[in-house]
C-alpha cells in the first residue's frame, strides 16, 4: 500500500485495525494498551488544537521531550496539521536547544515537563517566533503554559468545525512536503538542520518492510530516543506502516526489565547495546552465554537490528551462536535513514545488508559511499552551500566509506574525514579497531589516536566487573572504585594482553602502542558522544590532548 503522507498513513491504520492495539505504554507499575482509533484520535484532537491556535502549514513545530507516549501522538499531530515537526535531543542544554529552535523558525513548542520548560524559558526571550508553548505534565503548567490534556480537550471542542479544514491538510500534503528538520548531532561543529519530506519517510519505512516485513501480530519495544531518525523511523514510522504493537521502554535504564515484561518479538538496538549486554551475560561457555542471552531477550524475539554505528563482527557472531539474529543495516540522518539493511532470509555477517529496493548505492573511486533514491533528504535548513556539497548530480555523498562485494552486499570500512595517516603514510580506520578492542569482554569503550604520529594511542574505558572477575581468576583480585583500579599495573597489564589479542590479526602500523585507562565511560551528557552513540573524535582528544601527549613524549 503506498501513502502520500505520514497522516494518511496513520489515519489508513486506525481505519483498518480500530480497536486493536497500537501503542503498549507503562503507567502506575502496568503496561498498558492505545488502540488505532484512539491513538488516531487523540493525533487528530492535538492537530485541531494546533490549527486553532493558528498554526499554518509548513510552519515548524518544537517537541522537546523524552520518550513517552505523548510524544509520538504529539508528532503525529504536529503532521496531521500540516506543519513541520522540530525535536531536539531531550539531554541537550537549554542553549543547544535554542539555536534549533531559534534557526528553524520554531512558532509553538511541546514540552514533556518542569525541566525542559526551564530550559525553554530561559531562552524564550531569544525565541522572537514563539507564540505558544504546551507541557505534557499537568502539574508543570502555569501562567501562559497550557497542560496537553487541556489542549487536547480544546482539540476535541473545535474537531466539528475543523474536520474539513484538516481533512483538506491532509490532502494537500504531498511527498515534497517537510515533514522533519533533524539536526545531526555531528562529531564537530554546530549541526545541521535536515529536511526529511513526507515522500523521504514513508518511502523509507514502505522499502524496510519490503525487505524485512513486519506485522499487526508483533510487539516491537521501543527505547532508543525518537529524537534520533533512527528510532523515529524503524520504530515509530514503520511501526505504523506496519501496523504492529509499538510497546515503550521506561527508559534505557530499565531496558532489561521492560524486556522481560513484554516479551518482544522485534527489537532495535545500537552496537553498544550489544556490547554491554554480552559483557554482562559472558558464561563459561558459548553454551552458557547463549542460554542466558536468549532468557534475557524475553523468548519470544524472531530479529532483533543494529544501526547508528558498525557492529563488530566477534559480537554479531556470539548473538548468531546463540540464536539471536541481530541484522545489521547502515544509513544516515540525511538519507531518512536506512540505505542498507541484512533480512532473515539474505544476511551476511560484518555487512550490513543490501541496498533497500529503490535505492541505488555507487562506491566512489576514493572507496566513499554515494546512493540515490527517494530516501535522500531535500537539502540542509538554510543551509544551501552545504546541500551542494553533500548532493550532487542527485547522489548523496554520505562521507563513509564502503565496498559492495560480488553479491551486493555493502560493507562500511570507516570514515572518510575519521581516517587516521600516520607520520610513515600508512593509513588507519580507528572506528574499526575499537570495535575489535571492545569484542573483548574486559574493555568497555575504546577510541584510538595518532593522526600525524609515528604510532597509535589508545583510550580504554574497562568494563569494571568483568576486569575484576578476570584478575580474580588469575589469582590477582582486586578492590577499590574504578579511579583507584585505573592506577593499578594489574589492570594495566591486563588490558594490554587483552588489547594486544584483539588486534592480533591486524598489521604493524594498526597496532596500539600505548595506551591510557579511563575510569568513567564517555556519555552524551559530557558531549563525547553524540545522540547514536558515536563517539566525539575531536571531543575526547582534546579532553585528554595533554595525556596522550605524554604517551608520545615518553
Amino acid at each position: 500500500m503506498d501513502y502520500a503522507n505520514l497522516a494518511q498513513m496513520l489515519r489508513r491504520q486506525a481505519e483498518r485495525l480500530g480497536p486493536r492495539p497500537a501503542l503498549r505504554h507503562k503507567r502506575y507499575g502496568l503496561y498498558r494498551d492505545c488502540s488505532w482509533e484512539r491513538y488516531h484520535g487523540e493525533a487528530l484532537a492535538g492537530a485541531a488544537a494546533l490549527v486553532d491556535a493558528g498554526i499554518a502549514p509548513g510552519e515548524r513545530v518544537g517537541l522537546l521531550a523524552e520518550n513517552r507516549i505523548d510524544w509520538l501522538i504529539a508528532d503525529m499531530a504536529i503532521l496531521t496539521a500540516g506543519a513541520v515537526t522540530v525535536s531536539p535531543h531531550a539531554p541537550l542544554t537549554a542553549r543547544q536547544a535554542h539555536y534549533q529552535f531559534h534557526d528553524a523558525d520554531v512558532v509553538f513548542v511541546v514540552v514533556s515537563g518542569k525541566d525542559q520548560l526551564a530550559k525553554l524559558l530561559s531562552v524564550r526571550a531569544e525565541l522572537p517566533a514563539l507564540r505558544g508553548i504546551v507541557v505534557l505534565d499537568p502539574a508543570a503548567a502555569g501562567g501562559d503554559v497550557r497542560p496537553w490534556s487541556a489542549f487536547l480537550q480544546q482539540g476535541r471542542r473545535a474537531l466539528a468545525r475543523l474536520a474539513s479544514g484538516l481533512a483538506r491538510r491532509e490532502q494537500q500534503l504531498g511527498p515534497d512536503d517537510l515533514a522533519t528538520v533533524m539536526y545531526t548531532s555531528g562529531t564537530t561543529g554546530n549541526p545541521k538542520g535536515v529536511m526529511l519530506t513526507h515522500g523521504n519517510l514513508v518511502s523509507n519505512c514502505l522499502a524496510c518492510l519490503a525487505v524485512q516485513p513486519h506485522h499487526p501480530d508483533d510487539v516491537v519495544l521501543s527505547w532508543l530516543p525518537y529524537t534520533h531518525i533512527y528510532a523515529r523511523t524503524v520504530d515509530h514510522y514503520a511501526g505504523i506502516a506496519a501496523g504492529s504493537v509499538l510497546a515503550l521502554a521506561e527508559s534505557a535504564e530499565t531496558l532489561l526489565d521492560n524486556l522481560a515484561d513484554v516479551r518482544p518479538t522485534l527489537l532495535a538496538a545500537v552496537p553498544r547495546f550489544y556490547e554491554k549486554v554480552l559483557s554482562a551475560v559472558a558464561g563459561s561457555s558459548p553454551a552458557d552465554t547463549g542460554k542466558k542471552l536468549r532468557r534475557l531477550f524475553g523468548g519470544r524475539i524472531d530479529w532483533t537490528s543494529s544501526g547508528g554505528a558498525p557492529l563488530p563482527v566477534p559480537i554479531a557472531r556470539a548473538f548468531h551462536e546463540a540464536g539471536l539474529l541481530v541484522l545489521q543495516g547502515y544509513g544516515l540522518t540525511e538519507s531518512s535513514p536506512v540505505i542498507s539493511f541484512n533480512s532473515k532470509a539474505h544476511h551476511k555477517l560484518g555487512t550490513v545488508g543490501r541496498p533497500l529496493p529503490g535505492v541505488e548505492v555507487v562506491i566512489a573511486p576514493d572507496g566513499e559511499i554515494l546512493t540515490r533514491g527517494p530516501h535522500v533528504m531535500k537539502g540542509y535548513w538554510k543551509d544551501p552551500a552545504a546541500t551542494a556539497e553533500a548532493i550532487r548530480d542527485d547522489w548523496l555523498y554520505t562521507g563513509d566509506l564502503g565496498k559492495l562485494d560480488a553479491d551486493g552486499y555493502l560493507s562500511i570500512t570507516g570514515r572518510k574525514k575519521e581516517l587516521l595517516v600516520l607520520s610513515n603514510g600508512k593509513k588507519v580506520v580507528p572506528s574499526h579497531l575499537e570495535g575489535l578492542l571492545m569484542s573483548d569482554p574486559c574493555i568497555d569503550q575504546a577510541a584510538v589516536f595518532g593522526e600525524g604520529r609515528n604510532f597509535l594511542t589508545a583510550l580504554l574505558v574497562p568494563h569494571w566487573d568483568n576486569v575484576r572477575h578476570a584478575l580474580a581468576a588469575e589469582g590477582a583480585p582486586v578492590s577499590g572504585g574504578p579511579e583507584q583500579l585505573a592506577d593499578l599495573e594489574s589492570v594495566r597489564a591486563l588490558l594490554e594482553k587483552r588489547a594486544s589479542a584483539a588486534l592480533r590479526e591486524l598489521s604493524r602500523a594498526e597496532q596500539v602502542k600505548k595506551f591510557l585507562v579511563v575510569p568513567r565511560p564517555f556519555s552524551v551528557e559530557a558531549d563525547e558522544m553524540t545522540v547514536s552513540l558515536k563517539l566525539r573524535r575531536g571531543v575526547v582528544g582534546a579532553k585528554y590532548a595533554g595525556r596522550l601527549e605524554e604517551l608520545y613524549g615518553e
